[in-house]
């Protein structure tokens, strides 16, 4: 099943999210019942990653590489991962999560710019009623 939800930014835009529980369902279904929560949000090569989040989720169905727009679940450091790009690591041509991921969504609105401006802001995690 497939969920809407926004990323809210302080002083800045918000970025709008579809969860979908076919690969990690259990990871889905803990996201969405913390809603809302706030984190801080940093930026790591063309990443959003969020401080660690309310989901206490182990591996599941975690992958070591990530496609383009990918949002991701990081059980070894709690956070949320937005995939806008490439990050620090890896291979070319690859993008590469700093450990293992539990990928949960895609990124919907794509707006890389936001990168420049979000490091150390507060953001907050929504459902969107549909």
């Amino acid at each position: 099943m497939k969920y809407s939800v926004m990323l809210h930014i302080q002083n800045s835009s918000s970025i709008i999210l579809e969860l979908d529980d076919m690969h990690s369902p259990k990871t889905v279904k803990e996201f969405l019942a913390k809603l809302p929560f706030k984190v801080v949000l940093n930026v790591w090569g063309d990443e959003i990653y969020s401080s660690q989040s309310p989901i206490t989720q182990p591996e599941e169905n975690s992958k070591p590489l990530v496609s383009l727009y990918d949002v991701a679940y990081w059980p070894t450091g709690k956070a949320i991962c937005l995939f806008f790009g490439f990050t620090p690591i890896g291979n070319p041509g690859e993008i590469t999560p700093a450990s293992p991921v539990n990928v949960i969504g895609k990124i919907i609105s794509t707006d890389k710019t936001i990168l420049s401006n979000i490091d150390g802001y507060d953001g907050e995690f929504r459902l969107i009623e549909n």
